[in-house]
């Protein structure tokens, strides 16, 4: 017996997509940006189209589709609603049924903004703007309200996560961790350069874990990494077989303070270093 296998749908070419609808535009007058925009009105059907393929799963039929006589539940119209995008706001049509058990995922319920908006929020407060300076960005670039506490909330749901994250309980051994500070831009008022320390550790497994990040002042110093590795230790971290470090004076007295039997060593780079400066 033969099995039929059905052809591969060909591949959308989207740069040709996009040129024939930018011609398109172009010929019955129509923006690119703006509310009447070609760009709003591609994401209001892109995502029309996507909450009415989720309502056709949740029913389990299709439109009109006569399978859904009778079963308990059917398209009851629909809900105007106006999402916020990262081309500026967008008023969609969000389809009902009549028990009201529809929960869609692709703009859920009383969902104002897409996800988007968030990382635009977050990369705006990470370049040093005021919630006040993001809120005007958005109603001059977007043609949006988007209110100082929203931001707040948007940035104050970020910096839990992060504390979570910082906190977060670690295992008991670690096989090797890797030590080193990194001088990095931060705006405070002004621009200066701050170290940020970092500790990679290996499990016993082989598996990487960022342990954490932490912002010191001024230049590199091994008194800031004892703290470091105190907290590692305090969150589990009860033994280090080795620590891979620069050369920074007193670091490795840092180590051992936290760990005694660890083994210091030297990374590769600062190991060349040392050798040459000895003779072999």
């Amino acid at each position: 017996m033969t099995e039929t296998i059905a052809p591969m749908p060909a591949q959308i070419d989207q740069q040709q997509l996009a040129c024939e609808l930018v011609d398109k535009a172009r010929a019955d007058g129509i923006e690119l940006a703006g509310p009447d925009g070609l760009l709003t009105g591609l994401t209001k059907t892109v995502l029309e189209t996507a909450l009415d393929a989720e309502m056709t799963d949740h029913l389990g039929y299709g439109k009109h589709d006569p399978a859904g006589r009778g079963s308990g539940n059917s398209r009851n119209g629909t809900r105007a609603k106006t999402v916020l995008t990262e081309i500026g706001p967008v008023q969609i049509e969000v389809p009902r049924d009549r028990d009201a058990s529809f929960d869609p995922a692709i703009v859920r319920k009383r969902q104002k903004r897409l996800e988007g908006i968030s990382q635009i929020v977050l990369s705006l407060t990470a370049r040093g703007l005021t919630t006040g300076e993001v809120a005007a960005h958005f109603e001059e670039v977007y043609g949006a309200k988007v209110s100082k506490d929203t931001i707040s909330r948007i940035t104050g749901t970020v910096v839990a996560e992060m504390a979570e994250w910082r906190d977060r309980p670690l295992d008991r051994v670690c096989s090797v961790l890797f030590v080193d500070a990194i001088m990095v831009k931060v705006r405070d008022g002004q621009v200066t350069s701050r170290p940020v320390y970092v500790v990679i550790g290996v499990t016993v497994h082989g598996e990487r874990d960022i342990l954490g990040l932490w912002a010191g002042d001024g230049g590199e110093g091994a008194k800031f990494w004892l703290g470091v590795l105190t907290e590692i230790k305090n969150r589990g971290t009860e033994d280090v077989c080795m620590v891979v470090c620069d050369g920074l004076k007193g670091l490795p007295e840092s180590i051992t303070t936290a760990w005694p039997r660890a083994v210091v060593q030297a990374c590769i780079i600062h190991y060349a270093d040392l050798r040459a400066g000895f003779p072999s």
